[in-house]
């Protein structure tokens, strides 16, 4: 069975594509970047998402010589112009510190009207061989924002992102119908043919 390698240490990323690939009809040996302890992490150094994607995409396949998969996602807002974009994990200063960089999105946008709270979540997924072959897909899950947090689902910006057509945000949605509409899980789902013709 052939190995593929999908670059994070979060084991719910990890089920989600293995799900995608199976429903797809695709036996591989999915595993993660802790199946590799001795890599370090990649530095995200990109300016896009893409960049940020291959980066540890081809990062990955090189240490490993395994086809690898990598992802990068944040929140585009309109009214900024599309930031946070790639800074989203650490808009407050501190990478990961979902409360503050949360908080410090809605000061900014505080007296923002509705009709001009319009954003999406946004994510790029990269497949690079060892060989250095490369492709990229993106997905997005439109949507607005609410001036105050609502549910206790998902992480990051879910409880202000409202997805179109939806009276709840992306924290009140459950596991299920988030990934079902998900900006990872529309890139990956789109990655499926790509790695069907390069990996098999």
């Amino acid at each position: 069975m052939k190995r593929l390698i999908l670059a994070t240490r979060n084991a719910g990323k990890i089920t989600e594509l293995h799900a995608i690939l199976a429903d797809a009809g695709l036996g591989l040996d999915l595993v993660g970047a802790d199946a590799y302890p001795d890599i370090p992490d990649v530095k995200e150094t990109g300016v896009t998402f893409a960049e940020n994607a291959l980066l540890k995409a081809h990062a990955l396949a090189r240490a490993t010589g395994h086809p690898a998969i990598a992802d990068d996602s944040g929140l585009c807002v309109d009214v900024l112009g599309g930031a946070p974009g790639i800074f989203s994990a650490r808009w407050s200063g501190t990478h990961g510190d979902d409360k503050a960089n949360l908080d410090l999105l809605l000061a900014q946008l505080g007296d923002i009207a509705d009709a001009h709270r319009g954003a999406y979540f946004a994510c790029a997924a990269a497949l690079a061989l060892p060989d250095g072959t490369e492709r990229v897909v993106e997905g997005r899950l439109n949507g607005t924002l609410r001036h105050t947090p609502s549910g206790t689902g998902g992480f990051g910006y879910d409880p202000i992102l409202q997805p179109e057509g939806e009276t709840r945000t992306c924290a009140e949605l459950t596991p299920a119908e988030k990934n079902a509409i998900s900006h990872r899980g529309k890139a990956f789902r789109a990655l499926v043919p790509v790695v069907r013709e390069l990996v098999g």
